[in-house]
């Protein structure tokens, strides 16, 4: 396609989730005509499951390129927040919780040293608590705690809300959104080039480009177009509770259970690693050991109210990297899949750099750690974890 036309381009956008609507809308912005096509309906899986918390799990196990994929995107949320307010009257509820990794004699790994050392090698704020202070900056944390972290700039936004506010953008925008519209393969022009993509029911869409951001069904879909890409599903079970606004004053992030604190008062808890494919539904055991664990770490939290529990299931990769970027040998097609455990702090970083690059615009990141046809990396903790069930 000639740089010209570049503009003007028709993208395919498989996958409704935060990753394929928000790089719809920049992809309109910057003057391409996306279509999103979904399978079921927009933003009801993985997107609307998570925590929303604006800060990667333990980003010092990750290499750097990761961190610096992540910073960028995080730039971008204030403007992603004014943009979405002015232009739906929707609040995301972005706001700066802070984030606090509370230290208990019993851990399993201790994670301070290494914590502490990446937060002072890219500058994240990062404050040192003994016991007695952990207490009194959050009351809720149990009384055995030895010590904590806090990252006071650490915001969170409400996935519901923020999935909400990108679709009816898409919306007022003009950008056609197909729910129930089932990919199952790819055309080409005689030259590799992406022609269209084909619908279960027989129907064929023109399109110059396609974006495969099917999220954790990308590696399955993949498969039927003849492309390699291992990402596969991590199922994640999730607990909200209820008790009075303000009980809980930062997220608190363990090895065993998360809480992420909503300025109404729900606190929703999070969240199981199970690599169990695409089975449904939330089990007492699984949901027992959340709550038990949220007890254990924030006894303040023990009368909170069970409100509901849910699942999703996380688009994971070997080495919990995301896939991003075009596929080579196949002029047209592109990957923006696998963003696991990140997928809300990755997307408007997501969302901006690969509509410009399908656009023609070089990265200002070195985006070599996520290529599409990188070799297979299986790293422990943080990629895939051990098959059950």
């Amino acid at each position: 396609m000639k740089s010209g036309e570049s503009a003007n381009m028709r993208v395919a956008v498989i996958g409704g989730g935060i990753i394929g609507c928000l790089t719809a809308l920049y992809l309109h912005r910057l003057g391409a005509r996306p279509l999103v096509l979904e399978r079921g309906r927009t933003g009801q899986e993985s997107s609307w499951a998570g925590a929303g918390i604006l800060c990667p799990i333990h980003p010092w196990l990750y290499p750097d390129s990761f961190t610096h994929l992540i910073e960028a995107s995080l730039a971008l949320y204030p403007e992603l927040d004014a943009y979405l307010r002015d232009s739906t009257g929707m609040d995301i509820e972005w706001r700066k919780s802070g984030l606090l990794i509370p230290f208990f004699a019993d851990d399993h790994i201790d994670h301070r040293e290494a914590a502490l050392a990446w937060s002072r090698r890219f500058g994240w704020q990062v404050e040192e608590l003994d016991a007695r202070q952990t207490r009194e900056r959050e009351p809720a944390i149990g009384g055995d705690a030895t010590g904590s972290l806090l990252w006071p700039e650490v915001g969170q936004v409400r996935n519901p809300r923020l999935l909400a506010a990108v679709r009816r953008a898409l919306e007022i925008s003009g950008v056609e959104v197909r729910e129930g519209a089932e990919v199952t393969g790819l055309n080409e022009h005689a030259d590799g080039r992406v022609a269209s993509v084909q619908l279960a029911d027989g129907e064929r869409i023109s399109a110059d480009a396609v974006l495969l951001a099917a999220g954790s069904w990308s590696g399955e879909l993949a498969e039927h177009i003849g492309l390699r890409l291992p990402v596969e599903p991590v199922k994640g079970q999730i607990v909200l509770l209820r008790d009075r606004p303000g009980l809980l004053r930062h997220i608190i992030k363990h090895d065993d259970a998360y809480m992420v604190p909503r300025i109404d008062g729900h606190v929703l808890v999070g969240a199981s690693m199970e690599r169990v494919g695409f089975r449904r539904g939330t089990t007492e055991d699984v949901i027992g050991a959340l709550l038990g664990a949220t007890r254990r770490i924030a006894p303040g939290l023990a009368q909170a109210r069970v409100v509901e529990q849910w699942m999703g299931f996380r688009p994971g990769t070997p080495d919990g990297l995301p896939y991003l970027g075009p596929v080579e040998g196949r002029p047209g097609l592109w990957v923006a899949s696998g963003h696991y455990r990140n997928g809300v702090a990755l997307a408007p970083g997501t969302a901006d750099i690969i509509s410009r690059w399908m656009l023609g615009e070089v990265p200002g990141l070195d985006m070599s750690d996520f290529r599409v046809d990188r070799p297979r990396r299986d790293v422990g903790p943080i990629g895939l974890p051990v098959r059950s069930g």
